[in-house]
């Protein structure tokens, strides 16, 4: 890997496994910023509650499933659209925030200062920080092993941290991929929680739009794509390549060449940073030189299509 790029690796990391002295010192970046559906840093974070009395706070509707109280029946948005709908309340609470971590074989592999790989460790733990200071629950999970239960305040953020550094050293032989990983995550979570998935752009194309459409509906999700130069801006000229194993001499001078490489590693991203959005994700591309919470949302600003 070479280390050649605008910014240097942080002291004491290699850029190739991370380090937990190095998601410990990301906490400062998390505190000008926020994770979709929060306030401000320092909130508690607000959970839709199917609850209703003195403090609640109307939140929204939904259409009427069948067990629901019809003493919280949204009449008039039933009269205006003739289908039943349910009142949904906001109570103060503590809210989950679950990190799914992506550990494809892709990640692992860099140019630019560090590995996919330790960025997505970085990225995740900024997201951790963001959900600590919201005052959420935070969990964690990946497709091979059982999820990282819950918990709140340092214990569940320490937990957390501890796992992406074990994911992202080196990748897992036991990987079974995004999509087992989504599944899990859609067992788990109930409506109002906060999801953010650390990925690979190839991993994420793999996808079927329904699952990403079922997780966006009911969460606040947030999909972070790891990318490295090579893969976006690649140099006009042959390059010889290793996967430890075969040895491909790709000559991108040629047009031809210049746009499979495209749609083969650029492409993925782009699609998906066009489709998501309409299904309630917010999408990001974070480059391995980049700042490990350049996808955060800055504290006051406001999400696509929401009033300030």
């Amino acid at each position: 890997m070479s280390a050649a790029g605008p910014a240097p690796t942080a002291p004491g990391t290699d850029g190739i496994a991370p380090r937990l002295e190095e998601l410990l010192a990301l906490r400062h970046q998390a505190a000008r910023a926020k994770l979709a559906g929060t306030g401000r840093i320092g909130m508690r974070g607000l959970a839709p509650s199917s609850l209703r009395g003195r403090g609640m706070e109307y939140a929204e509707s939904r259409e009427y499933v069948a067990g629901d109280d019809v003493r919280r029946m949204d009449w008039r948005l039933t009269a205006r659209t003739g289908q039943a709908h349910t009142k949904l309340f906001q109570v103060e609470r503590e809210r989950l925030s679950l990190l799914v971590a992506d550990t494809a074989p892709s990640l692992y592999f860099g140019t630019r200062v560090r590995f996919k790989s330790v960025q997505a460790a970085r990225a995740g733990a900024v997201a951790v920080w963001a959900a600590l200071q919201a005052g959420d629950r935070i969990a964690a999970l990946r497709g091979g092993e059982p999820a990282i239960p819950p918990a709140a305040g340092m214990r569940g953020a320490m937990r957390v941290l501890e796992s992406l550094v074990r994911w992202y050293s080196a990748a897992p032989a036991d990987d079974a991929g995004l999509d087992r990983a989504l599944e899990h995550a859609q067992r788990l979570l109930r409506p109002g929680a906060r999801l953010v998935v650390l990925a690979d752009p190839q991993s994420a194309a793999q996808i079927a739009l329904p699952r990403w459409a079922a997780l966006g509906r009911h969460h606040q999700a947030s999909l972070v794509l790891l990318q490295d130069a090579l893969e976006t801006a690649p140099p006009r000229r042959a390059l010889a390549l290793m996967d430890g194993i075969t040895r491909l001499h790709v000559n991108l001078q040629r047009r031809h060449a210049r746009r499979q490489w495209d749609q083969a590693l650029a492409r993925p991203a782009r699609s998906l940073a066009e489709v998501l959005p309409a299904h309630g994700w917010q999408v990001h591309t974070l480059a391995t030189d980049a700042a490990a919470g350049d996808w955060l949302q800055p504290a006051g600003a406001v999400l696509p299509g929401r009033a300030r």
